[in-house]
Order: structure tokens, then C-alpha cells, then sequence
């Protein structure tokens, strides 16, 4: 919507008309009414917000409101964790330092999930057998041990293993869409040798 490009549903956030007049993110594309899509980062949600896009793209007044692309980020957090929650009831998520090495250099893991709060070490020797497996996974450090722990009901999460397969398919669209919204890995891992 703000940019005019063409672009694949899966980098785009779509939202659409409340009852009351307000601008709603429908992360999971199945609200009623015409979808209104801009693409999924802070600068076009913004843009669209402050620039009246939902209102010329829905031939209405809609409001939004100021922190909107905030919402979009909150909810995609939340999304994801859930999908976190469910790849663990379809055994497709592996947790716990030994069995995520294992995937690992099994070429099995799609993502490894750490712990924004984890311990450098533990990252950096399973990013090792990641690399000498020749299968790397992509990494993923938004979240701390507490809100893993909490999505999976189980106690001090640090290590996740994602396993490669249709469901780590479809949870990838979610990450990469929070990717326009916040950087997937804290700050201080980018210092780490």
C-alpha cells in the first residue's frame, strides 16, 4: 500500500477495518472484511499510519493509531512464541544443549532458538558443529529464557532447535516478517568473536 510494489503475501502485514472505524493487524489473514496490506516493516506501517494510507486504501476514514507498528511487532512476537508452543506438542522442537548439538549436526535443525539472556559459550560451540555440519541453522535471539520457558511450559530454556520441515516453513514467514519490526539478534551477540 505505501510503496505500489507488487510483493509475495508473506512480506506483507495485512489489516483491516474495525467495526468501530479503527485500523486491526490481521496477522493470521482470516478477519473479515478487505484486507488493507502494507509491507512488513516499521517504516511502512508507520508511513501508512501517519500518511493516511488506510484511509485512501479503504475509501473510508479509518483511524490509526500512533503506535501501531509497535502492535504489529507485540503481535508477532506473541505469534511466534505460540508457533514455538505448537512445533513442541508436534515434536518438532527440540530443547536442552545436547539435543540441539545432535539436530545440529544432524543437519536436521532449521533454526536454533537461544536466549537473549543465555550464556555466549553454549551459542558459540553449537554455531560451531552448525558450521562443521555444513547445514548451519539460522539464529534467533529475540527472546529471553523467561518468555521461552513460558511459551513451552517448561523451566530454564535457553537452547531451541527448530526442526527443518513444513512447520518451521511456515513459522520462518512470521520471523522473517518481525525481522522489518526489530533486529532478530540482540546487539551484544554481534560484539561476540
Amino acid at each position: 500500500m505505501v510503496s505500489g510494489q507488487v510483493m509475495d503475501e508473506a512480506r506483507l502485514v495485512r489489516f483491516v477495518a474495525g467495526p468501530d472505524g479503527s485500523v486491526v493487524p490481521d496477522l493470521a489473514r482470516k478477519l473479515p472484511g478487505r484486507g488493507l496490506w502494507v509491507a512488513a516493516d516499521r517504516a511502512s506501517v508507520e508511513a501508512a499510519a501517519k500518511k493516511g494510507g488506510f484511509s485512501r486504501a479503504a475509501k473510508t476514514k479509518l483511524s490509526a493509531p500512533a503506535d501501531l507498528a509497535d502492535q504489529v511487532e507485540s503481535l508477532l512476537k506473541l505469534r511466534i512464541l505460540q508457533g514455538l508452543g505448537l512445533a513442541r506438542r508436534a515434536g518438532e522442537l527440540i530443547s536442552g544443549f545436547d539435543g540441539v548439538s545432535q539436530a545440529i549436526l544432524a543437519g536436521k535443525a532449521a533454526w536454533l532458538i537461544d536466549a537473549s539472556d543465555g550464556a555466549a559459550d553454549g551459542r558459540r560451540k553449537l554455531l560451531q558443529a552448525g558450521r562443521r555440519s555444513g547445514h548451519p541453522p539460522r539464529l534467533l535471539g529475540v527472546f529471553d529464557s523467561q518468555e521461552l520457558s513460558l511459551a513451552l511450559g517448561l523451566g530454564n530454556v535457553i537452547h531451541l532447535a527448530f526442526l527443518a520441515g513444513r512447520g518451521a516453513k511456515s513459522w520462518t514467514i512470521d520471523v522473517e516478517r518481525l525481522s522489518g519490526f526489530r533486529p532478530l539478534l540482540p546487539e551484544s551477540w554481534r560484539e561476540e568473536p
